[in-house]
């Protein structure tokens, strides 16, 4: 009896196989890093991108690819693979991974490997890559050597890898979604020429989730944290709850927003009474948030979302979903908020013109009117005035990113209530891998047919730390991209931290501040984005509202 012929390259086979059957589970999404190890999964791409199933990506840089994946999976909510060669290769896809762990966001790592026979014997580019990704994956898979039986080799792993992708279990309960790995070992040949055919399929559907029915007797409040979403403000509305929604939640709007909740958390008369908050994504931005959630007093409910289950005070219930009890609402708990939360709105905007004096007969009266326009007009832009500018500037069409720099955090005392779909990447609060997360959602919105501009509002230190990423290759679509960078010369966000207090000026300044004579016009020119430098409130708007054809970089300078 014969066996099935062998492929003249058993690892294009497998490849091709892998990926329709990835296509077949719905993924659209690949991100490409150049290799020659991984050459099979990259001719297969190519060859499906050009049939139309599938969306290629090619980055040169494997850290900017993995976080370029992550925007795409955070803006789609579907399964993005990369693919990169052996090596420290797949080393580089480390940082993406953990913030996509704890974000809870589906990605596909596929890694191509040496056989095991390379493996230890100091044979080039092998390393450990099994494992390689530790605890944060939801599923890891060093995978046979094609060619081998259809239902034991590559072929089979597609499907079950976008389930865990996506928190799917097969118990049929619906856990988080995260990080897989696949390292795909092929021996040579590495490639040959051939045809890679797929059909495209829907992402598996996520099971049904428990729903925690929240009793309507406890003073609560609605916690909104990174990546929370609009379920957190409907929350609010059904129980008549005060919503605290930190500015990165996607659920900082409503008539029940909370303006200044840090103070009034600290108010004992408002956040001393709390006995219960239910929390929806990760909280991050403000320690009395977390002093609240920490309470032995408070009882929590936390609405599972990515990453580890929040628990700060050792006594947190973790919810799936959760529903209000029918009944009247606290009235006189919410009118306590919503009067307080009145006195806390802070108004940036400029003052309107005086038009009586303007147009006023009196000469002194008419030239003070004048230099009060003048004076609004040439205000120079603090971070305040930045974060209401693109706050202002941006709308439910276009896409907001944060990065994790001193702006985040001042946007976050500042700004009020607006729906418009915000992303960052606080899962760990990183600055590393905006520009590529904001890159990736730029693309992946765009794709979907949104017409409007992605704004990445970020300090100088996260622009520097991410600068790679501003390499676009020429043949796929530009992006319609803001990067916004308020530049003050170093790390200030320190300022508020604990070690200004202790550190001398001079190591304060060297091992913390970082400061740098790094020229981002010259970037801007060398990496092909347009590029301007404003430094008014009018200028920043007019740059902010102007058309916007491909990627942008508007520098405003900030004083140290």
């Amino acid at each position: 009896m014969t066996g099935p012929v062998p492929s003249a390259s058993p690892a294009s086979e497998a490849s091709a196989e892998l990926l329709a059957g990835l296509i077949g589970s719905g993924v659209r999404d690949l991100v490409l890093a150049p290799g020659s190890r991984s050459q099979a999964l990259a001719l297969a791409a190519m060859e499906l991108s050009r049939t139309g199933h599938l969306q290629v990506h090619v980055r040169i840089d494997e850290r900017v690819a993995g976080f370029t994946a992550l925007g795409i999976a955070r803006e789609t909510g579907v399964p993005v693979a990369i693919v990169c060669t052996s090596g420290t290769a797949a080393g580089n896809l480390l940082p993406a991974t953990m913030e996509a762990f704890h974000s809870g966001v589906p990605l596909l790592l596929l890694t191509a490997d040496r056989p095991p026979e390379l493996r230890g014997i100091g044979a080039n580019q092998a390393t450990v890559q099994q494992g390689i990704f530790g605890p944060f994956t939801r599923m890891a898979i060093d995978a046979p050597v094609p060619p081998t039986a259809p239902e034991s080799g590559w072929t089979g792993l597609a499907r079950a890898a976008v389930e865990a992708s996506l928190g799917l279990r097969g118990d049929g309960v619906s856990g988080v979604a995260g990080p897989v790995h696949l390292n795909l070992p092929a021996r040579e040949p590495l490639s040959a020429a051939g045809a890679a055919d797929a059909v495209p399929g829907p992402a598996p559907a996520r099971a049904s989730a428990d729903t925690l029915l929240l009793d309507r007797g406890p003073r609560t409040v609605v916690v909104a944290g990174a990546d929370a979403g609009a379920d957190a403000e409907e929350l609010s509305h059904r129980g008549g709850w005060p919503l605290i929604a930190e500015i990165v939640s996607g659920a900082r709007f409503g008539r029940l927003i909370v303006h200044g909740y840090r103070e009034l958390l600290r108010d004992e008369a408002l956040g001393g009474r709390v006995e219960r908050a239910v929390v929806f994504g990760h909280p991050t931005l403000s320690r009395e948030v977390a002093a609240v959630l920490a309470r032995a007093d408070v009882d929590v409910v936390a609405v599972r979302g990515g990453g580890e289950e929040l628990d700060l005070n050792g006594r947190t219930t973790s919810a799936a979903a959760v529903a209000v009890a029918d009944g009247p609402a606290d009235r006189q708990w919410l009118g306590a908020w919503m009067n307080a939360s009145a006195g806390q709105v802070i108004d940036l905007s400029a003052p309107a013109p005086d038009q009586d004096g303007l147009s006023s007969e009196d000469k002194a009266t008419r030239l003070s009117a004048v230099r009060a326009e003048l004076d609004a007009v040439r205000r120079r832009v603090d971070r305040e005035i930045l974060a209401d500018a693109v706050w202002r500037a941006t709308w439910p069409h276009d896409r907001l990113v944060f990065g994790s720099s001193r702006l985040v955090r001042v946007a976050d005392q500042v700004l009020g209530g607006k729906k418009v779909p915000v992303h960052a990447n606080r899962g760990l609060a990183g600055i590393d891998g905006t520009i590529a997360t904001a890159l990736g959602i730029a693309l992946a919105s765009q794709a979907s047919g949104a017409v409007g501009v992605t704004r990445v509002l970020l300090g100088d230190l996260a622009f520097l730390h991410d600068v790679g990423a501003l390499l676009l290759p020429a043949d796929e679509p530009r992006p319609r991209i803001q990067v916004i960078v308020g530049n003050d010369g170093g790390g200030t966000i320190f300022d508020g931290l604990e070690v200004a207090a202790s550190a001398p000026a001079e190591d304060l300044d060297r091992a913390f501040y970082t400061p740098h004579g790094a020229n981002l016009r010259e970037l801007a020119a060398a990496y092909g984005w347009e590029f301007a430098q404003v430094t008014t409130r009018s200028a920043l708007d007019q740059a902010l509202t102007s058309p916007v054809a491909g990627p942008q970089i508007i520098e405003v300078p900030l004083e140290r």
